[in-house]
């Protein structure tokens, strides 16, 4: 931390010339401040009561349109994740009620079960916001599991850089604004409160560096491993992808300043020591539970999807430049836009490097932010949809333990804590070299560079802002389920959907969780493990009659059903022990209709808005 503070020219009156000089210089180290100045960098100030206030008013801004439609508004972009992470919220809730372990559920792929510990559930906030959940229902704590995620985020990284590294609260409520607010926060807030809610990663950055200097090893040792405890529990992707950003970050900040690199690792190794044990000693059994528990899955296959070059250059869908042409050829899906940032952004952070060069801290962001950037782009470099066939470094690292499952296009996001510091760093000095000068000649030109700077970062934030995410009526459950009717065809086997239910529709989900987890569910949406290798799969593994469903769903069309067919769709009823197969409202229902009839040799019934087939008997 004292590091950061000469290099920032934050020290206490009693820092010397030495520790303002040269980037390269070795710093003495200040005496330690008094109490008094201690409490007074925790004292909230007007300043921060208006940039907290700020960002709360954004986050509420960019979604109160679920806010105001909580009982019939689905976020338009989010594909099936609301229903998927609504079932995480209430699951969690059913299980400390019911005194069940939480780490594992067999109310959707039934028989086999979930590992939700290996499915983001995010029990980090599902679990302290339970009681929101029970009184409120799901979509509550859904949205303000994105809520508090946005605005957070860009509190802590407003905090952090304001009592440790710049002298400006406007200079470091621009990074928190960017840390908060980036798109690729603002495309992930569709559905992935995990990506959204990283409120805690500065304050494990800043943990790891006060080690550094720490006279108590022990005290911040625990600290810290409170802290990356509580993001496993929040997050494990995004504490990864953070982790290599804050590791490259590091590397080259200590290159600038090697001997003093060397003697704060040596300093921070006792309090290393305690914060693995302490994050360890909290996670050990999950993470045993995650990745060897039942239904652990030994990696997550996805295909190539770095970051096309273009994607790094456009505008995000969901902001005031953003384009309404189709930018499917750009990104994953509408959840997925991790780069994004806007050509003005990006040259605003290439001349902020050139401009602040002379600084550790900058050189060290701008060599982060290039690195995560090409990280980014996957194995391959693609501009423009078209593949250039030049190998890029990421593909020395995607068959690695734990980054084979990351979706690397989302290394982008460690673009942003860089860019932020990059932009809090420039905006610092334009503001301290507005009010400095020793002639009026001298004035006037650093009021210019003043003007440049504010003018180009209004050109580079501007075009990003985020507009509220779009919400669609929601699909209400029949009535077989809404008055459950359902109870009179559910004995102790599971409903199983037709077609079976899956991440491209896991309604179910939902219409389960509303009848507060009565029956289970053949199917759904999760990540389990799927063939002889046990390799992370999106949804059940396939099966004959769930995929013989899904063609005739997708092509209108009924292939031809022998009696082995139906003899095989009498074993999958068994392996999913089946009560009864509901088909709701969905595309070709009348041909799905009859293909049920076929395959189980029971004409199916109309009940509560459904067609249901009573299948007790034959399985």
């Amino acid at each position: 931390m004292r590091e950061i503070l000469a290099e920032t020219g934050q020290l206490p009156p009693t820092a010397t010339t030495t520790e303002r000089s040269a980037p390269g210089a070795t710093a003495v180290a200040p005496e330690a401040p008094p109490p008094s100045r201690r409490l007074a960098r925790f004292a909230p100030q007007p300043a921060d009561v208006a940039a907290i206030t700020c960002f709360v008013a954004l986050a509420v801004f960019v979604l109160y349109r679920q806010w105001r439609n909580l009982g019939t508004g689905y976020l338009l972009r989010s594909g099936q994740d609301q229903n998927m992470w609504e079932w995480f919220f209430s699951v969690a809730a059913h299980s400390l009620v019911n005194l069940q372990n939480p780490l594992g559920s067999d109310l959707q792929n039934h028989p086999l079960g979930v590992n939700l510990m290996g499915n983001t559930a995010m029990f980090g906030f599902s679990i302290p916001f339970a009681p929101v959940t029970l009184l409120f229902g799901p979509t509550v704590t859904f949205a303000l599991a994105l809520t508090v995620g946005l605005a957070g985020t860009a509190i802590a990284w407003y905090w952090v850089l304001s009592r440790h590294v710049v002298s400006s609260r406007f200079a470091a409520a621009a990074g928190g604004l960017v840390c908060g607010f980036a798109p690729a926060m603002i495309s992930h807030a569709n559905g992935h409160p995990n990506f959204v809610a990283l409120f805690l990663l500065p304050f494990i950055a800043l943990g790891v560096v006060r080690l550094g200097s720490s006279e108590r090893q022990v005290r911040d040792g625990i600290v810290l491993g409170l802290l990356i405890a509580y993001q496993i529990f929040l997050g494990e992707e995004p504490l990864l992808i953070y982790a290599l950003t804050f590791c490259v970050f590091g590397l080259v900040y200590a290159m600038s300043r090697p001997k003093v690199a060397v003697a704060a690792v040596r300093r921070g190794i006792p309090g290393f020591a305690v914060a693995g044990a302490v994050a360890l000693a909290i996670a050990a059994f999950p993470l045993w539970w995650q990745f060897f528990g039942p239904n652990a899955y030994s990696a997550l296959e996805h295909g190539p999807v770095g970051n096309d070059v273009q994607a790094i250059t456009s505008f995000p869908t969901e902001s005031l430049a953003g384009a309404p042409a189709d930018m499917s050829s750009l990104r994953m899906n509408a959840t997925e836009e991790n780069a994004f940032f806007g050509w003005p952004l990006l040259l605003l952070i290439a001349v902020s490097g050139l401009w602040l060069w002379r600084m550790p801290l900058a050189r060290a962001a701008t060599a982060t932010a290039v690195a995560m950037g090409v990280l980014s782009l996957g194995s391959e470099l693609t501009v423009s949809g078209t593949g250039t066939g030049i190998t890029l470094p990421w593909a020395l690292l995607a068959d690695q333990p734990l980054f084979e499952s990351v979706l690397e296009s989302r290394f982008a996001m460690g673009v942003i804590p860089a860019a932020a510091l990059l932009l809090a760093l420039g905006t610092d000095r334009a503001l301290a070299s507005s009010r400095s000068g020793q002639s009026p000649l001298a004035r006037d030109g650093q009021r210019s560079t003043a003007f440049l700077w504010f003018a180009w970062l209004a050109i580079a934030l501007i075009p990003l802002a985020p507009t509220p995410l779009e919400v669609v009526p929601r699909a209400q459950a029949p009535a077989f389920f809404d008055d459950g009717i359902w109870r009179d065809y559910v004995d102790d086997g599971s409903v199983v959907a037709v077609p079976l239910s899956s991440p491209q529709n896991a309604r179910l989900l939902h219409w389960q969780a509303e009848q507060d987890f009565g029956f289970p569910i053949a199917g759904g949406y999760f990540v389990g493990p799927a063939g002889p290798d046990d390799l992370g799969k999106y949804g059940p593994e396939d099966r004959p009659t769930a995929l013989f469903l899904r063609e005739v769903e997708k092509t209108g069309t009924i292939p031809a059903v022998d009696e082995a067919t139906r003899a095989q769709a009498r074993a999958d009823l068994e392996f999913w022990n089946a009560d009864v197969l509901v088909l709701a409202k969905t595309r070709n229902d009348r041909m799905l209709q009859e293909a049920v009839n076929q395959l189980v040799g029971v004409q199916g019934e109309r009940v509560g808005g459904t067609w249901v087939w009573d299948v007790r008997a034959v399985v």
